[in-house]
């Protein structure tokens, strides 16, 4: 894929980047390999890779689901400013 110029100073305008006009052939040549190697990447055939979110295999570490001191109403509203039958009280931030 072969950028020319007006296409790489389009890219350039919508990418913010300030180009001189001796800047656009090497950008437009730099940008035309990178979008080469992408194309490669289209050619690897992946249909029985599984996805993955790491490279290393690993299992990620659970705690135990367990009931714990949350349940204490009284306690957790004890650090609130302002309460109000048992709710926390809070600002209006909606006109």
């Amino acid at each position: 894929m072969a950028l020319d110029e007006a296409t790489m100073r389009k890219i350039a305008r919508l990418a913010r980047i300030r180009l001189n006009d001796g800047e656009v052939k090497p950008f437009a040549a730099e940008l035309d390999g990178l979008l080469g190697w992408i194309e490669q990447l289209s050619e690897v055939d992946t249909a029985g890779v599984a996805p993955m979110t790491s490279v290393v295999a690993m299992k990620l570490p659970q705690r135990a689901d367990r009931v714990t001191d949350g349940g204490d109403a009284a306690a957790i509203l004890a650090n609130a400013p302002e309460t109000v039958d048992g709710y926390f009280v809070v600002p209006k931030v909606v006109e």
